[in-house]
Order: structure tokens, then sequence, then C-alpha cells
């Protein structure tokens, strides 16, 4: 999808109202009325009726109604993504950071300022913008061992979680099942699965004669089942997709920062390099959501949100999806909510997005549809009746008429109900509209204290290196998640007054069997909505 720099200029069908006579039109002054609102608002335009443009009538998002999730949608090239930067720049503003997939690397230009230009004047008068030049703090990020790109972001393969793998696989949901159950048998061991050579050892040793008759007693998974999933953990290292899981395992709360002047931080990672890659990339912020939710306290309704979520190119999480997988993501994005995250699906059409997951979206920004074929003529009718009715507009046309820049509007006003149907021409973003060059993206990369967090990767003991020593003999049970200082046969000494001070609470507690009971757990609390897990900070 390649968008515009600059908004292009009015139709003859929407041009803007003689700027010596203000808006007097009764349909766009009823329409702006349903968007009024008593707190901080973000701006989206104003009011196109009947071929005009009423820069009076202004259409706005409140900010507390942003973590009741959002879809921006439209075709290719009708200005979806200016519309992200749009609504990103006025969340920093308003001090809520933000984090957004960057596709094609677009958005790399919130960090500089933009350029005023004829159009961009022109725009901005239209919809009463009073516009200038800004410039927004940015964070790029990457997924995996790609420094260059931004920080990298990697999490364990224990903290990913089987069902999210599963989807990056494409496992069926036998093979699914399967692979919980040898999560659940590394946890139980005590076998730490940080990155995918630790998983691939663990389905090699349960297919192996020495554990075989292991992989029989946790029940229902075939050798020939394990087999299939080894061969796809084979082939996702041929990928070179060991980059993305291990250590250091990023901490999402470093998503929801804050400069010193109190704007949010756009947090933006960039996906250009793994496009061949989309069940990957789709699923790691899907990971990404899950972990804000089992960390994140209950916040009920806020005058803004923590952090606002966009997720772009939102088809390739779905495409050949479990149910699990879809039930988990419904229930996740359901969820999320209340916990002060507001998350904004971007796609070509509605119908890309599951109608459960759909349903839960207040706010829609809705870009011109083509109607070229069966299909398309199919998509658009569904997208016309989720929108709340309208005397004012032929949805149906008006969709497939708008220009670039304008966009079919409705979101939750302040006491929670859906606004009327607007016909909306957006302003000009106030950042560069074009990517930012190399040097510049480069300069903030190093200096990011994150960058220096993250960058190097780390190999510690975990299920490879116990599992070599057990199928080695050489004597350290894989069951022991560390080495520990004292074992039965080899008893610490100790003195009498040592053993008197230590107390019964301590002597529980560093009984062995108890020390691994707690650890498995702690790994079954910690299992949240998509089978994920981590150590908790």
């Amino acid at each position: 999808m390649t968008e515009p720099t600059t908004p292009a200029e009015p139709t003859p069908e929407t041009q803007s109202a003689p700027s010596a006579a203000p808006s007097a039109d009764a349909a766009a002054t009823e329409i702006a009325a349903g968007y009024k609102s008593d707190g901080a608002a973000l701006k989206l335009g104003a009011v196109i009726h009947d071929g005009t443009v009423f820069g009076d009538a202004q259409i706005t998002i409140p900010l507390s109604m942003m973590n009741r999730h959002g879809l921006i949608a439209g075709a290719t090239g009708t200005g979806k993504t200016k519309t992200l930067q749009l609504i990103a720049e006025q969340l920093s503003a308003n001090g809520v950071p933000v984090f957004a997939a960057d596709i094609k690397s677009d958005l790399s230009g919130l960090a500089a300022a933009g350029e005023a230009n004829a159009k961009v004047d022109e725009r901005s008068k239209q919809v009463h913008d009073d516009w200038a030049a800004t410039a927004y703090p940015v964070e790029f990020f990457s997924l995996g061992g790609d420094k260059e790109s931004g920080t990298p972001l990697r999490a364990t393969v224990t903290a990913f979680g089987p069902l999210l793998l599963s989807k990056v696989m494409g496992l069926n949901e036998t093979q699914e099942s399967s692979l919980q159950l040898m999560f659940h048998w590394a946890d139980t061991k005590g076998l730490p699965l940080l990155d995918l050579k630790d998983l691939r050892a663990v389905i090699s040793y349960l297919t192996s004669d020495d554990g075989k008759g292991e992989l029989d007693q946790i029940g229902g998974v075939s050798k020939a089942t394990a087999g299939v999933i080894l061969r796809e953990v084979t082939g996702l290292q041929a990928q070179g997709m060991d980059e993305f899981f291990g250590e250091p395992e990023f901490d999402t709360h470093d998503l929801m920062r804050v400069t010193d002047d109190g704007r949010g931080i756009v947090s933006l990672i960039e996906l250009s390099k793994v496009q061949d890659r989309p069940a990957l990339f789709s699923t790691f912020l899907m990971w990404l959501l899950a972990d804000l939710y089992h960390d994140l306290p209950e916040v009920g309704d806020a005058d803004k949100p923590k952090l606002v979520f966009f997720f772009d190119e939102a088809h390739l999480l779905f495409n050949g999806a479990s149910k699990a997988f879809l039930d988990a993501v419904t229930q996740t994005v359901r969820l999320v909510r209340s916990k002060g995250v507001g998350v904004f699906f971007v796609t070509q059409r509605p119908t890309d997005v599951p109608s459960d997951v759909l349903a839960q979206m207040g706010n829609r920004v809705q870009h011109a549809l083509r109607a070229f074929t069966p299909e398309d003529a199919t998509a658009l009718s569904k997208t016309v009746r989720t929108y709340p009715k309208t005397e004012h507009y032929d949805l149906e046309q008006v969709l497939t008429q708008l220009g670039t820049g304008e966009a079919i509007v409705t979101v939750m006003s302040e006491r929670g109900a859906p606004t009327p149907v607007a016909w909306t021409r957006l302003p000009a973003p106030r950042s560069m509209m074009s990517p930012c060059g190399p040097s510049v993206v480069q300069q903030l990369i190093g200096s990011s204290a994150l960058h220096a967090k993250y960058a190097d990767s780390i190999d510690r003991d975990s299920a490879y290196e116990r599992l070599a020593k057990r199928t080695q003999g050489a004597g350290e049970e894989s069951s022991a998640p560390a080495p520990e200082k004292a074992t039965k046969s080899t008893p610490t000494p100790r003195t009498t007054k040592q053993k008197d001070e230590e107390s019964g609470i301590e002597k529980f507690l560093d009984n062995g069997a108890v020390k691994q009971f707690m650890r498995t757990a702690a790994s079954a609390v910690a299992r949240s909505l998509f089978g994920t897990s981590r150590r908790r900070r």
C-alpha cells in the first residue's frame, strides 16, 4: 500500500464552504452536535455534506473513549496510514503512549516535523485546523536480532506459549493440543524453554528411546505428531527465526513511557524485513497485547488510556487461525479495555476481522472501498450494514466516492453511545508524511536507553543444556531447574547455630520436592488466555 505524501486537492464534489459565510447547513450542524465533548478529544476533521466541507462542524473522538477500540479500514492508497499517523500524533501530544506496527517504514516520519505546502495550507483552512509542523518522540524496535533497524524485541518460547507458537507454525488443532502437553511436561520437569533449540531438544528427547516412556505418560501425544511438530520447529530454525526467541525478553511495560515534558512516546516496530513471515510478526504483536493484559491492573473508566495499540495488516493475524486462537484473540481484545489499553485494527476491509472482534470496535474510520468484483460488492454491502442508520448519506454510494484523506466516521461519544455517521475530511498530519532519513533513524536508535538494555542476546542454562547432560549421563537430573548448592546425597555442612536459627518455614521451602511443586504451580498460574507464561516481574 503506497500512501500519498500530501493530501489530495479538494474535488469539485467536495469544495469547502465559502469562508465569508459561516456553516449554516442543518444536517452538518446536527451531525457535529453528536460529537460534542466536554473533556479532551482528538480532532478527526470536518463534516462533508452535499459536496461541501463545513469547517465549523467538527468531528472528534473523546480521549476517554480511545480504549473502546477501533477500526481503520479502506482500500489501498485511500489514506489509512496517514489516519493512523494523525491519531498517533494527537495521542502523543495528550500524554498517551502509542505502539504501532510499521509494515513499510511509512510511519518513521513521526520523528520529524512536516513541511508546509499549498495543499496542506488549503486543507487546514477547509477543516479549521491550526496546523503547525511538529516532530514527536519516537522509539524504533525490530523483531529479533536486527539491531540496525531498532531495539530488538524478543520473547522466550515459554512466554510465547504453545497457542501462539502453533499459529506461527501452522499446526492443526490436534498438533496444537499435543504441543501444549509438551510445554506442560517441560514445566513439570523444570526445563526452561527459552529459545527454539530448547523446544527442539524437548521434542527430540520425548521421541527418543530415552524419553518415549515419558511421552506415553503425558497422554494423547503420538510419536508421529511429535515428529511433525519437531519438523516445523526445525523449519523455523532454518528460516532464521531463532533470533526472535530468546533473552533478554522484552518487558512490555517499556512501551508505556512518556517524555519529561509529558508527551507519550510513539513506539514503532519496523517490519519491512520480515514481510515474508506474516504469521510471525502478527502473532508476535498479539503476544505483546496478551502480555500487557496479563500484567496491567484493572483501571475501569479513565480520562485517557494508558496505551493505544495499532495493529496494521490485521487480516494476517486471522488468516488460517484455529478456533481456539480466535477465541483467545476475541477474549483478550474484550478484556484488555478494562486495563486501559485501546486496540485499533488497520486493514483493507472490515470483513477481514472476525465478527466477534469487529463487534468490539466502537470507533470506526472507514476510507474508500472498491467494488470492482462481486466479492467487493458483497463486502461493501456488509460494511454498510455495520454502521448506524443515517438519513444524511447513501453509504453504499458514498463509500465508493470518498477522496483520499476522507472517511466515513462513527465513534463512541462520552456517554458511550455511537455518534452519527459523518462523511469527514481529515486534517493533514503535522509530522513528516514520508519516511525519515536513515541517518535520523540511526541517531535515535543509537541514543536509546532501551537499545543498550535489549540489543545483545543472552544464552543461559536451559532445557537444551540440561537434557544434554541427562542423555550424556552427566549426573544432573533434568528436573532440576538450576544447580542446587546442596542435595540429599551431598548435604552442606551447617553449624549448630545455623540449624537452630533456621525456621520451620525455611526448612519447608528448602525441600527439593516443594520447590519443584512451586515452580510448576507458578507456571500454571502464569498461563494467560493464550497459554503464555513468563517469570512475572
